[in-house]
């Protein structure tokens, strides 16, 4: 079992900033892509942006030069920061893992998907 805890999710005004973290707990062997998703109300659920275990990253057109993702391969973490806040940052925010589980001698993939936290940006 994986299961990814969200936090950092928040009322902000437009220009603001917030961080996201996700952290991954359970009986992971490894965790390749890491990513943030977002569902705005009556929207379908969106690409923010992902990273490798590498460190490579891909950001959503409507993000970049404003948000900046991250993560910390010891600690299954990855974070979010969120600058120049726009109303239309308004969403849920999901943190998923392409996670590999290891139980006793049994190696298995699983797509994981967090909670979601909620950021919202007033005007």
């Amino acid at each position: 079992q994986v299961q990814l805890v969200e936090s950092g999710g928040g009322l902000v005004q437009a220009g603001g900033s917030l961080r996201l973290s996700c952290a991954a707990t359970g009986s992971i062997f490894s965790i390749n892509a890491m990513g943030w998703y977002r569902q705005a109300p009556g929207k379908q659920r969106e690409l923010v942006a992902t990273i490798t275990d590498g460190g490579s990253t891909n950001y959503a057109d409507s993000v970049k030069g404003r948000f900046t993702i991250s993560r910390d391969n010891a600690r299954n973490t990855v974070y979010l920061r969120m600058n120049s806040l726009e109303p239309e940052d308004t969403a849920v925010y999901y943190c998923k893992a392409d996670a590999v589980l290891k139980t006793l001698s049994v190696y298995t993939y699983r797509e994981v998907w967090g909670q979601g936290t909620l950021v919202t940006v007033s005007s």
